[in-house]
């Protein structure tokens, strides 16, 4: 029995009645053609990953990093370097998802039953024209929020840009928040698998930065580390303190031993001043 994907309290005119579905055989849904750079690809997977190994959202989401768009039959698709969709799920679970079936290889919207709520483009070139024919296409498509991460200011500034769809039509936003997914994107400089630039990064709307995997996995072996020295300072303190004790037991029962030889010896060391 094939598996596909649901939507769960999303827009019922996406979903296509099962017997309606339209025939995806011909469809090619991967050209084998390679990502830009190597930057693109880890920051593609750098919010990709973020969502999936720390998000803590309050419904169901997929997060796909250089996956096909699919948004109408006979229509060329897009592939966004990040998308986001809330509220959608598979039916039976991802391990019970066989993601060898060309329906579940890419975002189909009318598996999905909605558009992406997000996507992100990373700007390489003018040629993509991320701020131009993209733009116009993903707001037809219906997608509430577009960013554009020009790290090599192809464009000029700002590095970051966001948009909201507004009747249709992308407004920019003074900042990339988005406040009805609980998120934000922020400009951050650190280092992602080991290499040291500026990336995009997902916040919380309280400000929380979601750590990566990696991050996680750092932040465990620090935490094991520190659980580790205290376990030895507090050993190190039983120690001393015992040592203590033991020095404190012999001094009193030297000093019993000593009392005792005085009182054989007729003294009363009791009676010493």
């Amino acid at each position: 029995m094939e598996t596909s994907l649901v939507a769960t309290g999303v827009e019922a005119e996406y979903r296509i009645p099962p017997e309606f579905e339209p025939d995806i055989s011909n469809i090619v849904t991967e050209d084998n053609e390679p990502v830009d750079n190597i930057f693109s690809e880890r920051q593609q997977r750098l919010l990709a990953q973020t969502l999936h190994s720390s998000w803590k959202s309050p419904q169901p989401f997929v997060a796909l990093a250089n996956v096909g768009l699919f948004y109408g039959l006979r229509k060329p698709p897009l592939v966004p370097d990040m998308l986001l969709s809330l509220g959608v799920e598979p039916n039976k679970g991802i391990a019970d998802l066989n993601l060898s079936e060309k329906r579940n290889r890419s975002y189909f919207v009318w598996e999905y039953g909605k558009p992406p709520d997000l996507v992100v483009e990373i700007v390489s070139n003018l040629k993509g024209g991320e701020l131009d024919d993209k733009l116009l296409l993903y707001a037809d498509i219906g997608i509430d929020f577009y960013v554009v991460f020009d790290p090599f200011q192809e464009y000029g500034m700002p590095t970051l840009r966001a948009f909201a769809l507004v009747s249709g039509e992308y407004l920019p936003l003074p900042e990339a928040q988005f406040k009805r997914l609980g998120l934000e994107l922020r400009l951050w400089r650190g280092t992602f698998e080991g290499f040291e630039d500026e990336w995009i990064r997902w916040f919380t709307t309280d400000g929380l930065m979601l750590p990566s995997a990696e991050e996680l996995d750092t932040a465990l072996e620090e935490t094991q580390k520190l659980r580790e020295i205290a376990e030895m300072v507090a050993a190190q303190e039983r120690d001393r303190a015992n040592a203590e004790r033991d020095r404190a037991n012999k001094e009193r029962d030297r000093a019993e031993a000593l009392a005792q030889k005085l009182r054989e010896l007729g003294i009363h060391p009791e009676h010493l001043e």
